[in-house]
């Protein structure tokens, strides 16, 4: 009898914590986020169902977006100003929260994971960090040419800068010091990057090459260089490739090719990056990230004024959701329900 007693003591002082566990508002309702490059907003998608559920007036030609690992906050740059302009959002509510003034066509941000500082690239040669908390720029990294595109490792200790332009390289920074720390050179004016989570690999779209190269972080050197496979009507079209992302399962790297209205797919799992898939998109498509499970990519097909998303597995495109004028960048942020 006495065992019974302290067995239902015990299970009656467990149940707050059953009930916590079993809480359905610590549930999580996945939002895709677009900014749409020619007009004033960012589209908001639901990616359960694949339907635009409204949209954010954040100022002319939206262009970056970026989040913390907590995901609290989003941020968003924006072109259209004189100068350029940071914007904050609330993703529970889609309100925007703060504005700064930045420095002019400001273009794709990267949040280091603690949420402390964003780095912003704009257009005057320089990277402008930014104490995100504080809203107030802290420090300006020259690197030349025009600032385009930024990463930040997963453990959030190094940032990588890749200017457009002369330098034909991805600056790393240290994120405790905002001080360069290191240069890898690619073989031409980078665009769009990419790093592996292991942070061992660099892999770049660059002028003159449908694909991109990969490189080797720990000896900052070029390792690969992986052209797409082309069929012979693509070949009499120029291209460029601007749009890339690694898989979350870090299997397969994805890439947009722009004026063949496609997107390419590689497996990176062997020695050297091989072509697996080309997927049409319909249009010319500028941009791409995936969900957190990696089950769906979604793709910006800017001429369409829509997203695409594309089953991983299948590499099928399973639904088109109409956004603004020119999508480019977009994001998935995990909302708490």
């Amino acid at each position: 009898m006495h065992r019974r007693i302290l067995g239902l003591v015990f299970a009656l002082l467990m149940l707050p914590a059953l009930a916590t566990v079993a809480d359905p508002s610590s549930k999580v309702r996945h939002k895709l986020y677009v900014t749409n490059s020619q007009g004033d907003d960012v589209t908001i998608i639901d990616v359960a169902t694949h339907k635009p559920i409204g949209r954010i007036e954040v100022g002319p030609l939206p262009h970056g977006i970026a989040t913390s690992a907590k995901q609290d906050f989003v941020l968003v740059s924006i072109e259209g100003g004189k100068p350029g302009e940071l914007v904050w959002f609330d993703p529970k509510t889609d309100k925007v929260t703060k504005r700064i003034p930045i420095g002019p066509a400001p273009n794709q941000l990267a949040v280091t994971p603690d949420g402390k500082y964003a780095y912003v690239p704009v257009n005057d040669g320089h990277y402008e960090v930014i104490d995100v908390p504080n809203g107030k720029i802290v420090e300006r990294i020259f690197t030349g040419g025009r600032p385009h595109n930024t990463l930040c490792s997963e453990d959030g200790k190094r940032m990588y800068l890749a200017p457009m332009g002369a330098p034909k390289k991805v600056t790393v920074v240290d994120t405790a010091t905002h001080k360069v720390s290191g240069e890898i050179p690619f073989s031409s004016v980078v665009r769009p990057i990419a790093l592996s989570k292991d942070e061992k690999r660099l892999f770049a779209e660059v002028d003159g090459l449908v694909g991109f190269e990969e490189a080797d972080v720990a000896s900052k050197k070029v390792v690969h260089r992986v052209a797409a496979q082309l069929t012979d009507d693509q070949k009499k079209v120029a291209s460029r490739s601007h749009g890339l992302g690694i898989r979350p399962d870090q299997k397969e790297i994805w890439e947009c090719d722009v004026e063949h209205d496609v997107v390419h797919v590689y497996d990176i799992t062997g020695e050297a990056p091989k072509q697996i898939a080309t997927i049409s998109m319909g249009g010319k498509c500028y941009w791409l990230t995936f969900s957190p499970d990696g089950k769906m990519c979604y793709v910006s097909v800017r001429t369409q004024g829509e997203v695409a998303a594309v089953d991983t597995a299948t590499k099928k495109i399973v639904a088109r959701m109409p956004v603004g004028k020119e999508p480019k960048r977009l994001i998935v942020v995990a909302v708490p329900e």
